[in-house]
């Protein structure tokens, strides 16, 4: 009889090269870690590394068990340009979080608060997935754009904490359009107007 499903060793080679691939971009970090270097230590050819998880980029998301891809989402909120652009992010950032995805995102946070290497991951994810694209997207000044993104992300992971994770009144309580009119004009001047003299 004819043997159906993976074939035998197909996981024990995957998980090889996630693990490889965690302690790789936990060490170099994104952009320090090279997709040859990940098949030498999981000890595969390259190629099965790109056969399981195409692009880098994929692999990395792999390794941080990302509910999101961000490549979907983002063009979404940065190719209309900068005219609109913190309304944009702020609802789509509060229907993720208020998705059935949002419990996998807020454990991703617990876990980063707790652990060195779940907050290097973050990191990594939140500086080459998403600020690193939104700043190359939205054409932002090359000298501004770490402290303009900066700035909207601790607006957005604080704002994450304080509804989603201490769960604080009245804000836990407050519908998407409430939010979007209190926070979105804050992350449009992060982003779009001039940012104080030093």
């Amino acid at each position: 009889m004819a043997r159906t499903g993976r074939r035998p060793g197909n996981q024990d080679t995957r998980e090889a090269i996630l693990a490889a691939a965690r302690e790789a971009f936990a060490e170099r970090g994104y952009d320090g870690a090279s997709i040859r270097q990940i098949a030498t230590s999981a000890g595969v050819d390259p190629a099965l590394v790109h056969h399981y998880f195409g692009a880098k980029d994929q692999l990395f998301l792999a390794t941080m068990e990302a509910p999101i891809n961000p490549g979907e989402i983002l063009p979404k909120i940065f190719e209309p340009g900068l005219d609109g652009v913190g309304e944009r992010l702020v609802r789509t950032f509060v229907g993720v979080w208020d998705s059935p995805t949002g419990t996998t995102v807020a454990a991703l946070v617990r876990s980063a608060m707790q652990h060195e290497w779940s907050a290097r991951m973050l990191r990594e994810f939140l500086v080459t997935q998403i600020l690193r694209r939104a700043t190359r997207t939205l054409n932002l000044d090359p000298a501004e754009a770490p402290k303009r993104a900066s700035l909207v992300a601790s607006q957005m992971i604080g704002l994450a904490m304080i509804r989603y994770i201490l769960k604080l009144e009245p804000l836990a309580s407050m519908t998407e359009d409430e939010i979007v009119r209190n926070v979105a004009p804050t992350i449009q001047r992060y982003l779009a107007e001039p940012l104080p003299e030093a």
